[in-house]
């Protein structure tokens, strides 16, 4: 089991069917060593090396942003361009005033947090997105609120207070019907988080955070995307298009009748698709397919991957997919298929079992059974395909 393998720790197989989507889920002291996901220092790099604007870098007090100009100064550039340089020491006295600081997909700027997210990626098939907070008084950053989406919260250093009031609605949306009611008064659990220790919050679940434990607070959030029936649907009217109903134009000018015979064949051919078995898992499988997320390019490799055995690559997605099919199987990843004979499953099945790490050329050709130079050769349809990247040295 990987250092960073958060599944693991939320209990895999078990997780999925007892908590997922139903209950929070809190598990103490899950990692034993939260700094390698991210330290301090990593924050301070991050901080003074990227010209993140706002809201992707921002400050929050009491459920509010608050102005750039609060902690950063604007600079013109030779190109007439500005840019808000970010001001350390009115930075650190927002931060001692109680503001607390975000720092959206983190995991773009920090390949740990990086891995952590394409793990979780793999192991939900859906996209994550990791946003870092850090907060140095017990006053709220956020008030009490509720997420569109489920998180997993990773404490990294000092501790944390989570107020859990439970949801008031079934799983509410980002664009909704209605909105939630109110949350009780009274909290329905109390936690203190510290480093190491894990959250799983399903989303619609009112809460508040604060470090008011007499200590500053440094956790991620890592946001799990939605997978709904709403979304379903609406790629399913899309797939339906193949039917002359789907495409033909509303009988708006005609009779009841003629309308109700029209809504009538509507009705079969949704209704048939509805009856599929196997509907949910052609949906999942497009969005696995399709994953786009973690592009990466491979610079300086422009066409094709050199046969070096040391030279390394790696997957830029963990939801990938292999089928076979009668002449040998088709492999997707990327909004990109590529048909490929059966001698090369080896080399697939091990990139996809290593994804996020890199694998090394050699090693891909060796379980495979086949020369460098053919390996390099599938791979470089892969690169020009966008799904893998060369690593040219281990990240940390």
């Amino acid at each position: 089991m990987s250092p960073l393998n958060l599944a693991a720790r939320l209990g895999q197989d078990e997780f999925l069917a007892q908590a997922l989507h139903r209950r929070y889920r809190h598990v103490p002291a899950a990692i034993q060593n939260p700094d390698k996901l991210i330290t301090w220092d990593d924050v301070n790099t991050i901080l003074a090396t990227h010209r993140l604007e706002p809201p992707r870098l921002r400050l929050s007090a009491d459920g509010e942003m608050l102005p750039a100009h609060r902690y950063t100064a604007p600079v013109t550039t030779r190109r007439h361009t500005i840019w808000q340089r970010l001001h350390p020491a009115e930075l650190h006295a927002r931060l001692a005033e109680g503001a607390s600081l975000v720092i959206d997909a983190v995991d773009e700027l920090h390949p740990p947090v990086a891995r952590a997210a394409m793990e979780l990626e793999r192991w939900l098939r859906t996209g994550v997105q990791a946003n870092l907070y850090a907060s140095w008084t017990a006053r709220e950053g956020f008030g009490v609120h509720w997420d569109d989406h489920d998180v997993v919260v990773t404490q990294i250093d000092g501790a944390k207070r989570w107020k859990l009031y439970g949801p008031t609605r079934t799983a509410p949306m980002y664009k909704d019907t209605n909105e939630p009611e109110p949350p009780p008064e009274k909290p329905v659990a109390e936690l203190v988080l510290r480093p190491g220790d894990m959250l799983y919050l399903p989303r619609g679940w009112w809460h508040s955070v604060a470090a008011s434990e007499g200590e500053h607070s440094l956790h991620l959030t890592f946001g799990v995307q939605t997978t709904t029936g709403a979304q379903l649907l609406s790629w399913l009217a899309d797939d339906l298009r193949r039917h002359d109903v789907l495409r033909e134009d509303l009988p708006i000018h005609t009779t009841a009748a003629a309308q109700a015979i029209y809504l009538e064949r509507l009705r079969k051919e949704v209704t048939t698709a509805l009856e599929d078995p196997d509907l949910i898992g052609r949906y999942a499988a497009m969005r696995d397919g399709t994953d786009l997320t973690r592009l990466r390019p491979s610079l300086p490799h422009l066409t094709c991957v050199p046969a070096v055995p040391n030279v390394r690559v790696r997957l830029t997605t963990a939801r990938s997919l292999l089928e076979p099919n009668q002449d040998g199987m088709v492999f997707r990843a990327c909004d990109n298929e590529w048909e490929m004979a059966k001698e090369v499953m080896p080399l697939l099945q091990r990139l996809m079992s290593a994804a996020p790490a890199a694998v090394s050329l050699g090693e891909l050709a060796e379980v495979a059974g086949i020369s460098v130079a053919d390996a390099a050769a599938v791979v470089s349809e892969l690169m020009v395909g966008q799904a893998i990247t060369v690593e040219r040295k281990n990240e940390r």
